[in-house]
């Protein structure tokens, strides 16, 4: 049917839009950019915010008598709508220093300086002096985890955090606790977040306005590692990071920067420049033969087997199975994910090649997700308390560093990977997007299962950003049930079909961020754009097509670690170093 159509007038202009739309979306269709605080409406995806708390895009409606606030006012025949009037410019001022005088004025030391839209807003309101002072700050003044540091004097309750925790990613550990000033957002009961559900994902990280919720920095840790001379600084970088580096320096979203990463990371002093690429294609190697191993002994009539196999890539999904499913820990996958893969290569058969000692040796990654933090301090990768990888830095956090150390990113020219573990083929670029672990699995698991060369690698029914997507693939007759979620809320509803004797699958794909590593805590912020996370899958799938390679079993690398070193594919090496378990840490 038809969709009804309504016109309206916005500071003289008549435009014509569905009906149900509202004033903003009509306003930022005709490019008239109305100031927004508290919302956040990304098109494409789950996540949206729309309180209308703060006030800040209020406009005058003519024949109204209050202002209307423009994100939650929809749009009627004949409307008349004024975005600009002295009314409306004083009352959003006002607001704005209202939020100010409950708010720290350390804007030169607060991590989000110079990308906070509280920042912004006082600068377009002109806001040079305070006339209100009184509010009492937050009783909770600050937490710092391994991924992610909390400051509530900073919050202004724009419940962004509270909506993409429970509504998008049904984590639930963020919510509003006590009353007035002394109001904060906390776990239940103000339980530290280490104590909590949180899953670290970073979703809430990426959406906050202000300096409340900031991922920890360890780049000034890093560049003292890199100034001691008794130590050995490596380097990896996950898929999506390229993907999305270049928009930090002015480049259009979706341009693929591999090459001048790489030399970056020559320049900031990294002795060598490796690929999580590489342990992708490895852990495609081990995953891939657990999914056939477990098939085959499930077609077999073996009842202790439990099916589907979910994958393990994700720790944020990981953390949330462990919290909120801890009676399907037996499902997933124990194959480590491609960073802990690489760090536990690196500090064996690596170190071991190069006569570099445990101890010596300095594994540091660069990751588009916030829970990476989180997953280098688990205790289950660490040998005689050292960490498999010592730490992780954000696609934000190497951005920052490259612009510390006054390197023209634009300018300077590609550089390649070193090697072994700097090699990759097209299946390990894809896992930065929802999907990609999927299909990477699919390349290998159709030719080692039938035996025949696979003609087409793509299967691009598994691809695209639907939160959910199911595909049926024909193995010579045997035919494979895959499922797809990105978003932990997505996640949770395949889950509880599972819980519920409801399986229709054989291999699921999780990832906890919209969008899969694309969409990470720890990317650039897309600022409510969906197309940048299109423009990003797209680039990885442009860098898969043009791989020499594109199987993970076809990199040569790969099969020479098994050859010197691992053996075979969950043998008894293989498990020891790339393999895993689950706990349960359910909070009930």
């Amino acid at each position: 049917m038809e969709e009804k159509q309504i016109t309206l007038q916005i500071d003289g202009h008549f435009i014509t839009v569905p009906e149900g739309s509202t004033i903003l979306e009509a306003a930022n269709k005709i490019g008239i950019n109305i100031p927004t605080l508290c919302h956040i409406d990304l098109k494409g995806t789950c996540i949206k915010n729309t309180p209308a708390s703060c006030r800040i895009c209020v406009v005058e409606v003519i024949g109204q008598r209050n202002l209307a606030p423009a994100c939650a006012t929809r749009c009627t025949e004949g409307m008349v709508v004024k975005t600009s009037t002295l009314r409306v410019m004083n009352a959003r001022k006002v607001v704005a220093e209202l939020i100010l005088s409950d708010h720290p004025n350390d804007c030169l030391t607060c991590p989000k300086c110079g990308n906070c839209e509280l920042q912004t807003l006082a600068l377009r309101f002109n806001i040079r002096e305070m006339p209100f002072n009184g509010g009492e700050l937050s009783p909770r003044k600050r937490e710092i985890t391994a991924s992610i540091v909390r400051n509530m004097d900073k919050c202004i309750f724009c419940r962004r955090c509270e909506s993409v925790c429970n509504d998008v990613q049904t984590v639930g550990a963020l919510g509003a606790i006590r009353r007035g000033f002394n109001t904060t957002i906390a776990p239940a009961f103000d339980r530290m977040m280490t104590e909590s559900e949180c899953t670290y994902c970073g979703q809430c990280v990426a959406i906050c306005p202000v300096g409340a919720l900031t991922e920890r920095d360890y780049t000034n840790r890093l560049l003292d590692d890199l100034a001691n001379p008794n130590k050995v600084v490596i380097v990896q970088t996950a898929p999506a990071v390229r993907a999305a580096l270049g928009e930090e320096f002015g480049f259009p979203p979706g341009t693929l920067v591999t090459g001048k990463m790489v030399y970056a990371l020559r320049e900031l002093g990294f002795d060598y420049v490796f690929d999580t690429d590489f342990a992708a294609d490895l852990t495609i190697m081990e995953e891939g033969s657990e999914i056939l191993n477990r098939l085959t002994r499930y077609l077999n009539g073996d009842k202790s087997i439990r099916l589907p196999i979910l994958t393990s890539c994700c720790p944020a999904w990981v953390n949330f199975f462990e919290h909120h499913f801890p009676d399907m820990l037996d499902i997933p996958s124990t194959a480590r994910s491609p960073q802990q893969m690489f760090g536990s290569i690196a500090k064996s058969y690596w170190a071991e090649k190069m006569g570099i000692p445990r101890e010596k040796l300095v594994v540091v990654s660069i990751m588009p997700c916030l829970a990476k933090k989180y997953e280098c301090d688990r205790d289950e990768f660490k040998v005689n308390g050292i960490p498999d990888v010592d730490y992780s830095i954000s696609t934000r956090e190497l951005a920052r560093l490259i612009k510390r150390a006054n390197i023209g990113f634009p300018l300077v020219l590609d550089s390649p990977f070193d090697n072994p573990m700097g090699e990759s083929t097209g299946a390990g670029v894809i896992f930065g997007t929802t999907g990609g672990v999927m299909e990477a699995a699919l390349r290998s698991v159709y030719e080692i299962y039938t035996g025949e060369p696979l003609q087409n690698v793509n299967f691009e029914q598994v691809r695209g950003l639907n939160g959910v997507r199911r595909a049926t693939i024909n193995l010579n007759g045997f035919e494979l049930k895959v499922g797809i979620a990105h978003g932990l809320g997505n996640a949770r509803h395949l889950l509880e079909d599972i819980r519920n004797g409801h399986n229709e699958y054989h291999v699921i794909e999780i990832m906890a961020c919209p969008g899969g590593c694309i969409g990470g805590g720890g990317q650039p912020l897309h600022h409510g754009n969906s197309e940048v996370l299109y423009a990003r899958a797209n680039a990885l799938y442009r860098e898969d097509a043009n791989k020499a390679l594109r199987k993970s079993h076809d990199n040569p690398y790969i099969k020479k670690l098994y050859e010197e070193y691992l053996g075979k594919p969950l043998g008894e090496i293989s498990e020891t170093l790339l393999h895993t378990h689950y706990f349960n840490k359910s909070m009930d």
